[in-house]
């Protein structure tokens, strides 16, 4: 084909025009008029706030190692209480358990893992030493561990070192403060006392783990979050 100068400009022409209504089209339908991008549906983050409450994905790895029944009581704990305790982590501690277990759990809802730790309970609690708790008190001079949901509170040094303060939120353990039942290091709640007696020892009620990993609860926790501690058969 032949194109004269007068062809040449009037397909150029042409295609400038179908090109700038081209553009138009995909400007109008992508980015909306005058060519700006529209809101579009977003899903929450993790752990984003939405009327208040943190939103929690459903992640069922957060469950591992943590019996079904103790993890549901737990999270129905963390919603009677949201409003004092932070939503992003728990601790879970299963009483059901021997202390030769590990059975503090120490939960991340928002990553969904969960790392576990030994803890032991109050010799009122296992007068005999089993290494099996066989009561909940939240009576003074009981010795006993208490049982329900706990916001932890400040740190502070005492007899063992650095210690964190525990406020009992349900009737179950309403006194944790004034009993001055904590989370603390102890020797004897480190996991080498396992191959030795075959259990930990115990605490006067106190939530006690080995000191080599006190550092591990506490990074975990921090102040403001929860943790449940119950026996669920």
């Amino acid at each position: 084909m032949n194109f004269s100068r007068r062809n040449f400009i009037v397909a150029a022409t042409a295609f400038a025009a179908s090109s700038t209504t081209a553009a138009s089209a995909i400007s109008s339908s992508a980015f909306g008029v005058g060519g700006v991008l529209p809101d579009l549906p977003r899903a929450p983050l993790p752990g984003a706030i939405a009327g208040g409450s943190a939103v929690l994905p459903a992640m069922p790895a957060v469950r591992a190692g943590v019996a079904p029944a103790l993890f549901d009581a737990a999270m129905a704990a963390l919603d009677k209480h949201g409003g004092r305790v932070m939503r992003d982590r728990i601790g879970i501690v299963d009483f059901s358990a021997s202390s030769s277990d590990p059975r503090l759990h120490l939960v991340d809802l928002v990553g969904g893992t969960t790392s576990t730790l030994h803890v032991a309970h109050g010799s009122g609690s296992d007068p005999n030493h089993t290494g099996w708790l066989q009561r909940f008190s939240n009576s003074p001079g009981s010795n006993a561990t208490s049982e329900g949901a706990y916001l932890t509170s400040d740190y502070y040094f005492g007899r063992h070192g650095r210690s964190q303060r525990l406020i009992g939120l349900d009737a179950t353990n309403n006194n944790a403060l004034d009993r001055a039942i904590v989370i603390h290091g102890a020797w004897y709640a480190e996991p080498s006392m396992i191959a030795v007696h075959g259990k930990l020892g115990r605490s006067q009620g106190c939530l006690a783990v080995g000191d080599s990993l006190l550092n591990r609860a506490f990074d975990h926790l921090g102040s403001g979050r929860l943790i449940y501690a119950a026996k669920v058969a």
